[in-house]
């Protein structure tokens, strides 16, 4: 009787060998997804705080920027008082809505009854000279109206005018029965200027456009008349 010496290989043992052999690489196949994934979730991670940096810091850059002050804030130019200014008392000026023409006691009026309707002031330059009661509704919604006649320098005109078209709530016109070449007018205050270089302009400007004096403040300037 013969005997095969060749060793058997027991089945169940080669298929859990197999068996293990696949689970190790799964294993390493998902410990190499994990690894990844861990890898890009930092990468992100690090881009969205660098970007939320930056983010904040031109943020706080803009917001520096709107907190800086205007230059005539820098300069104190509303606090400052105009040299020359004159200054009507506000509780008597009347302010009724009346269909005529008013008899004002100083050119340009500084105050006082008025239209119903006002005259436009979102920057206006009117080249011809227009109605004072229309004005001085303008002037009662916080409105600075310049005004020169026939002795001021073209030079001076052209400034004033650019000023004036660059400035909401102002108006500028001819006015040919004031007393001095170049006027500033607004609600109760009244300066005359020696031109449009003067300092005293931007002073006036900076203190009574849409000032403490406005008796209607946020009023509109704009869906008036037009002269």
């Amino acid at each position: 009787m013969s005997f095969d010496h060749r060793t058997t290989v027991d089945p169940t043992r080669s298929a859990d060998r197999a068996r293990s052999r696949r689970n190790r690489v799964v294993a390493i196949g998902l410990g190499a997804v994990v690894v990844a994934g861990l890898l890009a979730f930092g990468s992100y991670t690090v881009l969205e705080e660098t970007a939320s940096k930056d983010s904040g810091a031109d943020s706080g850059t803009q917001d520096a920027k709107q907190a800086e002050p205007t230059e005539q804030g820098k300069r104190g130019l509303p606090a400052e008082p105009v040299a020359g200014e004159k200054s009507w008392d506000a509780a008597k000026l009347t302010r009724n809505h009346v269909a005529t023409d008013v008899a004002y006691p100083m050119e340009p009026p500084v105050g006082g009854d008025h239209a119903q309707a006002w005259l436009n002031c979102d920057g206006v330059v009117y080249e011809k000279a227009v109605r004072n009661v229309n004005a001085v509704h303008s002037l009662e919604h916080g409105a600075v109206w310049v005004t020169y006649n026939d002795e001021a320098a073209d030079g001076d005109v052209r400034k004033l005018a650019s000023r004036v078209g660059s400035t909401p709530y102002s108006l500028m016109s001819p006015y040919a029965g004031q007393d001095g070449a170049i006027m500033l007018t607004a609600w109760g205050k009244q300066v005359t200027v020696d031109g449009a270089d003067d300092r005293r302009v931007a002073q006036f400007f900076a203190k009574y456009v849409q000032g403490a004096q406005t008796p209607e403040p946020g009023a509109p300037c704009t869906g008036g008349i037009d002269g």
